[in-house]
């Protein structure tokens, strides 16, 4: 039983740190606040940090015998995980009252993650700690923020302040683009400040969550084009896509564009610590660059037999730039079509197929088919 007078302690720096996060998390959940003992001896619900305890990454042991409720893990994110477990279950059916236990959890998978899309819907800053909070609460670790697409540009680049200035507003489809009021047009806008997003990697990061940014090339792309046309593959003007869908426009291979890519992906890894950052690479739709002049010449000086390989030269430079960082790619099935470098991550969405592929080449993979995760 717990009462309001129980202590929460731990036996080093790590594991008082847990026991901080367990009473913010049993305060989550609807119960009481508790205090962090000095002397963790004496507390009734204690974090222990033991290499011994649990040999696996992340996972913890957690005991509830009448003295009290003892966590123990081999590193930081086993003591975390175990003090979820804890909150839950001084917060569920019966609050405050717990049966006697001997658990021993240790995760099936190392990659699990969740995506949000702000590019297509802008989220407020609460609501995206929300998310990150319940990701917390189902010992979810990867936080994959799809950040730019046609319908958006979502993440501030101070080297090309347009990207967000004109890139982040869309004028809605139908009724909700107009102000009832005047008739006048009115747009939807949002994008995350460089500070906010290191806020979110942050708050992130102390629920032992990585933030994987993604950036779409080299389709998804309007809203990029918009703002500054030059990266486009056509000379018509565009406008930033109001509707869900799959669009033709892509950046055009220019040296000048894959240098646009390689400073963008600076400022990204500038804020992202995370390994992997991911370049999209799917639904890219060639016929811009069958119709241009400079992209056929470009193909035809580096021997190119088809814009798949086009894609893949592409997928390649960007995939060695990062590489030089200290990154790694990821990008979504399609970047296997033309050919992939070894190091490059697969992230297996159209089905099964692309990463059990992915696989036999040697990539990693991350299993993401749309039949079920979507």
């Amino acid at each position: 039983v717990l009462g309001r007078a129980a202590q929460v302690g731990g036996n080093d720096e790590a594991a008082r740190r847990a026991a901080a996060q367990f009473v913010w998390l049993l305060a989550q959940n609807g119960g009481p606040t508790l205090a962090v003992a000095e002397n963790a001896g004496k507390a009734q619900i204690r974090f222990r940090l033991d290499p011994s305890a649990l040999n696996t990454a992340e996972g913890y042991r957690l005991k509830v015998s009448n003295t009290g409720i003892e966590v123990s893990a081999g590193d930081d994110v086993g003591l975390f995980y175990g003090a979820v477990t804890a909150a839950q279950l001084l917060t569920g059916d019966n609050p405050g009252r717990v049966a006697a236990a001997d658990i021993d959890d240790t995760p099936r998978f190392r990659w699990r993650g969740l995506m949000l899309d702000s590019a297509r819907h802008f989220q407020s800053m609460d609501e995206i700690r929300k998310l990150l909070d319940a990701m917390a609460q189902h010992k979810l670790n990867t936080f994959h923020w799809h950040l730019t697409d046609d319908q958006g540009w979502r993440m501030e680049i101070k080297r090309y302040p347009k990207l967000t200035e004109v890139g982040s507003c869309r004028v809605p489809l139908g009724d909700a683009g107009r102000d009832p009021a005047t008739g006048k047009a009115r747009s939807y806008c949002g994008y995350y400040t460089q500070e906010q997003i290191r806020e979110i990697v942050a708050y992130a990061a102390q629920r032992h969550i990585q933030v994987i940014p993604e950036i779409d090339v080299p389709g998804h792309a309007t809203a990029a084009i918009v703002a500054y046309p030059e990266l486009g593959a056509t000379d018509k003007p565009l406008v930033i896509d109001n509707q869900w869908g799959v669009f033709p426009n892509l950046f055009n291979t220019d040296e000048a564009t894959l240098r646009f890519l390689e400073n963008v992906l600076l400022e990204v890894i500038d804020m992202f610590p995370a390994r992997y950052v991911h370049i999209g690479g799917d639904e890219a739709v060639k016929d811009q660059w069958i119709a241009s002049p400079r992209v056929q010449a470009h193909m035809r000086r580096i021997g190119a037999k088809n814009e798949m390989e086009m894609q893949s030269h592409l997928i390649k430079r960007l995939e060695k730039f990062l590489e030089q960082h200290d990154r790694r790619l990821i990008g979504w099935d399609e970047i296997l079509e033309g050919g992939l470098p070894p190091e490059a991550t697969v992230m297996s969405w159209r089905g099964t197929e692309g990463g059990l592929k992915a696989a036999s080449e040697g990539h990693d993979v991350v299993m993401t088919p749309v039949t079920h995760m979507y």
